[in-house]
């Protein structure tokens, strides 16, 4: 009688026990995974937790398929950790197995298989199933796994599968096929048979009569000796001042030899220039008291002003943990900005740096999960989005959260719904290692926990090589439009100010939090606006594809010339995006160069690369974009930042709205004049004398962080009280009302604390399914585990109520 306990990928709560010889009994350790049948016909991939011999007394176990590891892929403080996030965050352990692994490491019946599309395959060198899948794919571009069980006869052939994929001539359907080819530049070397003097002679001879060749191989004598790098074929006819033609020419007579060379994505060959990173004394400070809090405690917060040099520090700290044989995690908001930080950290670290989030194909993730869990060289600093906690570590050390007030943190759907910065702390205490959290706006939360005494803080107050912070001034568009100063959506003083800052060469970004090119379209006759069928939202216009979508669905429809509701011709559009504002631009500065970065334009692996890259190199003059603007990029030559509405951020209805601004707004102020120059920000608000405002123009952290302290403690906020958010829907509006109203009674009368609802969110209906909100507030002197256990309770009997088992609830812990 031998037995393992195994998690499944799928939404449920328990692990199931499944049979074992002795042979296999002795083999498996816990975090191996086995291919097990689950239901009538369905193979999935489980993940061991632990092996035991107790008969489960419910069911018979069934046997398993087969092993799929030689050693553990999972170490056991994850599953730890797995465990804690699916408690904390109220979710079934199996969303969590699923979500931390990638998706490639765990196959299933439902899996599509094709060719790859330029793959070269020798027959021969495929065993008899494998060439059997592969016949089979020559007659049909894609199987089924079920199809290939019945091709080979067997049930067990994901190890068949996976070999083909490490051959690299099947891909998994899951993943998006990427049309990024690398860019291949061209290079020129002078032909070997003219290495030695003798030859050189030779050479000189030879080109006796052709000047202009002379001159062109002279040109490349001159860069070879001041450069030592490979020479390419653009930079020899610039130094020159010849044609291609000549250097072809020259090709042609076997004097030169031209070659490609490919600029490579993922590998770096860099030289290390560790000595360049020198810390002022402010750093130097800074960095010594945060060692000093970590003598004492766990987690400490560096708050340090926009450009304050925060990555210096996280460097320098990174440089004394690698010594130490560490793993380092690196932990950012925004894959756009994981783009600009490993060429950084790369510049000192080398080929130590491996990258991890969801733009990645499933080959390279697996890759760096392998190097993770084998301890290997290349992954001791690893640098990733949220889903970079979920990998193997063997010896973390550090863990740095940085922007660590982003809400992108936090996982919105599919369940796990965690927070990365607070489940980061959770694993840090696993492995025994420090958190660094760093921010220049940090989240109320954590300045509170810092203030009180439970995390260290540290402040940097001076800008990097003491460059001013930018100066702000604000627009009060009520009076602008009053005078007729405005053009389009932009005053005139942000239109001066954009001037003078492209004569003198300099780059502007303009934010704009809407994408699109306007919210509303509206009909003058009658006042009827295109809504989305499925959901209750008006339609975005979207000028460059022109048609409507609705940004919640995807649900999309050409423009309409005439009034759905009248026939009228008179269509009008209301609010602007940013797509309105790249427009306007367009007009009011002709020849500048003008960039948009927002979800419609940074589809795509390399989408971000392209556009940050050509806003580098000075291609783009003004950049226009969303909020991903706002997260620790690092433009040297910007020296304008233009916010074109403030007001829309500012009412949206949350409780974190003020924060939220606030930290928006300083965010994107904190692009400009990063270099020498001080730079300057613009606001345009109808609210000059907002409290919020304000407090972004006198860069006063504290007064926004007092004021709102006093607020959430009246109406009971975090981080006084603990939020979890119950959402019910369902497609018939009367059952969820009913189920919603059924469970608010059973919730008020179980709990002794605030339980508010059944609430009808802003956007009460989305792709057809009506929804309800319940909020449950826990004071910070109540036990959370209880009250989640209360709450499990009244969850389960509340599916237990027939008429309700229709309606979809989902929990979210600390849904802020």
């Amino acid at each position: 009688m031998y037995f393992v306990e195994v998690i499944l990928p799928l939404s449920l709560a328990k692990t199931f026990t499944y049979a074992v010889t002795e042979v296999e009994f002795h083999f498996l350790k816990k975090g191996m995974r086995v291919a097990v049948p689950f239901g009538k016909s369905k193979v999935y991939t489980a993940l061991v937790v632990e092996i035991h011999q107790n008969q489960p007394s419910l069911y018979d176990a069934k046997d398993i398929n087969q092993i799929l590891d030689e050693a553990p892929i999972v170490t056991e403080i994850q599953i730890q950790h797995w465990q804690w996030i699916s408690s904390y965050y109220m979710c079934a352990i199996g969303d969590v197995y699923r979500g931390a692994l990638p998706s490639a490491l765990l196959l299933e019946s439902e899996t599509v298989i094709s060719q790859k599309s330029n793959s070269f395959v020798d027959p021969n060198q495929l065993s008899d199933d494998e060439f059997l899948v592969y016949e089979a794919l020559q007659q049909q571009s894609s199987l089924k796994i079920q199809d290939i069980i019945s091709i080979l006869n067997k049930k067990n052939i994901f190890p068949v599968i996976q070999k083909l994929v490490d051959k690299n001539i099947l891909v998994l359907h899951e993943e998006v096929q990427e049309n990024y080819k690398p860019k291949l530049v061209r290079y020129v070397r002078l032909h070997p048979k003219f290495d030695s003097n003798q030859g050189l002679n030779e050479l000189l001879e030879t080109l006796k009569n052709a000047a202009k060749q002379r001159d062109v191989v002279m040109s490349y004598f001159q860069i070879s000796a001041t450069e030592k790098k490979p020479i390419t074929v653009k930079k020899l006819i610039e130094v020159s001042h010849s044609s291609s033609v000549i250097v072809k020419a020259l090709i042609e007579k076997e004097i030169f030899e031209d070659y490609y060379l490919q600029q490579d994505r993922v590998l770096f060959e860099g030289k290390l220039n560790e000595d360049l990173l020198e810390l002022n004394t402010y750093q130097q400070l800074a960095l010594s008291e945060i060692k000093d809090d970590f003598s004492t405690k766990e987690v400490c917060l560096l708050h340090g002003v926009t450009s304050s040099g925060k990555t210096e520090i996280y460097i320098k700290l990174i440089e004394e943990y690698l010594k130490s044989g560490n793993q380092i995690l690196y932990l950012l908001p925004e894959i756009a900005l994981t783009t600009q930080l490993v060429g950084r950290l790369r510049a000192y670290f080398g080929d130590k740096v491996a990258v991890f989030h969801s733009k990645y194909n499933n080959n390279e993730r697996i890759e760096v999960w392998n190097q993770v869990l084998q301890k290997s060289d290349k992954a001791q600093v690893i640098i990733g989005a949220r889903s970079a906690l979920f990998l193997p570590f063997q010896n973390l050390g550090l863990l740095i959260v940085d922007e660590e007030h982003e809400q992108t943190f936090k996982q919105v759907d599919p369940a796990p719904r965690y927070h990365a910065r607070d489940a980061a702390i959770v694993l840090a205490q696993a492995y025994k290692a420090k958190v660094l959290l760093g921010s220049a706006t940090p989240s109320i939360e954590t300045y509170y926990n810092a203030k009180s005494g439970k995390f260290g803080l540290v402040k940097l107050s001076q800008r990097h090589g003491n460059v001013m912070m930018p100066q702000i001034e604000l627009v009060d568009l009520k009076d602008k439009y009053f005078r007729k100063k405005m053009q389009g959506h932009f005053s005139d003083d942000l239109i001066q100010s954009i001037t003078d800052a492209l004569v003198l060469g300099e780059q502007v970004i303009l934010f704009q939090n809407r994408r699109g090119y306007s919210p509303v379209m509206e009909c003058i006759t009658c006042g009827h606006v295109p809504h989305c069928q499925q959901c209750d939202v008006s339609l975005t216009f979207h000028k460059n594809k022109n048609q409507l979508r609705c940004h919640y669905c995807g649900y999309s429809m050409a423009k309409p010339t005439n009034c759905h509701a009248c026939s009228s011709l008179d269509l009008i559009t209301k609010g602007f995006g940013t797509e309105q504002i790249e427009q306007e631009l367009a007009v009011l500065f002709p020849n500048s160069k003008i960039g948009r970065m927002d979800q419609d334009t940074t589809r795509g692996k390399f989408g971000f690369e392209k556009i940050i890259d050509s806003f580098k190199n000075r291609e783009i003059d003004i950049l226009v974009g969303t909020q991903m603007l706002a997260k620790g990029l690092d433009f040297d030559n910007v020296t304008l930042v233009g916010i074109l509405n403030a007001d829309n951020m500012l009412f949206h209805p949350d409780f974190r709205a003020f924060e939220r601004s606030f930290q928006m707004m300083t965010q994107v102020a904190g692009r400009a004049g990063r270099s020498v120059k001080q730079g300057k920000v613009i606001i345009q608000t109808y609210n000059p004398n907002h409290n919020t405002i304000q407090q972004v123009t006198h860069n006063d952290y504290n007064g926004m962080y007092q004021e709102q302290l006093y607020d959430r403690q009246i109406y009971k906020y975090p981080p006084y009280f603990r939020l979890i958010k119950l959402t019910l829907k369902q497609r018939n509006y009367d059952k969820v009302n009913e189920g919603s109203a059924w469970l608010y009674q059973v919730l008020s009368q179980n709990l002794n604390m605030p339980v508010l609802g059944p609430e009808e969110p802003a956007i009460s209906r989305i792709r057809n399914e009506y929804i309800r909100t319940i909020l449950i507030k826990i004071p910070n002197t109540t036990s959370l585990v209880n009250t989640k256990k209360t709450i499990h309770k009244i969850m389960n009997s509340f599916e237990a109520v027939a008429q309700f088992r229709a309606i979809k609830v989902i929990l979210n812990v600390d849904y802020y």
